[in-house]
């Protein structure tokens, strides 16, 4: 397998060969959903080829994807749904690894997800505390998941990976939905720009240590609808005071927003 994973990819936008390597500090006017992006080459970041793909049977029933690229691997937990046309992507925070919020919820609810047809797909960042770099991995995962014939995408990430999986929904039309568990507010300016074909859901505990709940407030503030905000009384950055409740949450919304309206 050999394959350029940029902006532009089967299933993404057209024209999207450059991708801006610092999106949120220029004007989000010019980065609006479904325009052609057109960064200035100087502050481009670098290509990701994909050279080679690996896939490994892993003892919880998924598999574990490598892509060989040349700027690093990246690897992602993958868990295939037969003839799923709906996917989700799950990234984490700036801790990077497989780290999940809520007492482990990913692995948890990427296992439910594909038993009601969706297919998730858990991403490892290469650099994870680069911004850039993490957005660049989760568009090569949107690209994967294109690759399989996934049409409807859901992008879930954790404090930092608020911020990543924002902008990367702005950047393919192949998302559908996007929910942030205790996001951070710097880089995600571009939430302005994700309605209507882009819902929001915006998780967040009142008592978080880290994060405070008015980054989700300002973020769902700037977004237009549709939009949902959850705030839970007593739960703190991680969330594990409410992984029940969190993980109904978005397994309803997931659902939901990835589901053709008839």
């Amino acid at each position: 397998m050999t394959c350029v994973y940029t902006a532009a990819y089967r299933g993404l936008r057209a024209g999207k060969s450059n991708l801006e390597s610092e999106i949120s500090r220029v004007n989000a006017s010019s980065y609006l959903r479904g325009a052609i992006v057109q960064p200035d080459l100087k502050t481009a970041p670098k290509r990701i080829e994909v050279l080679a793909e690996r896939r490994e049977p892993q003892p919880d029933n998924c598999q574990l994807i490598k892509l060989s690229t040349n700027q690093g691997e990246i690897q992602g937990h993958y868990y295939q749904a037969e003839h799923a046309k709906l996917g989700a992507i799950w990234v984490g925070g700036i801790s990077g690894g497989w780290d999940s919020p809520a007492n482990g919820l990913y692995p948890q609810l990427c296992q439910k997800l594909r038993e009601s047809g969706v297919s998730p797909l858990r991403i490892r960042y290469r650099y994870s505390t680069i911004l850039k770099e993490a957005l660049l991995d989760t568009l090569t995962g949107i690209a994967f998941l294109a690759q399989e014939e996934v049409s409807a995408i859901a992008l879930i990430g954790h404090s930092f990976g608020g911020a990543v999986v924002i902008q990367a929904a702005m950047l393919s039309p192949l998302v559908q939905t996007v929910i942030t568990l205790a996001s951070q507010s710097h880089g995600a300016d571009l939430a302005a720009y994700l309605a209507p074909q882009c819902s929001l859901l915006l998780l967040h505990g009142t008592d978080d240590q880290i994060l405070s709940p008015n980054c989700s407030r300002y973020i769902y503030a700037i977004a237009q609808e549709p939009k949902r905000l959850i705030l839970y009384p007593g739960a703190r950055h991680s969330l594990d005071e409410v992984s029940d409740q969190v993980s109904q949450a978005i397994c309803d919304w997931t659902i939901e927003q990835l589901t053709p309206k008839r």
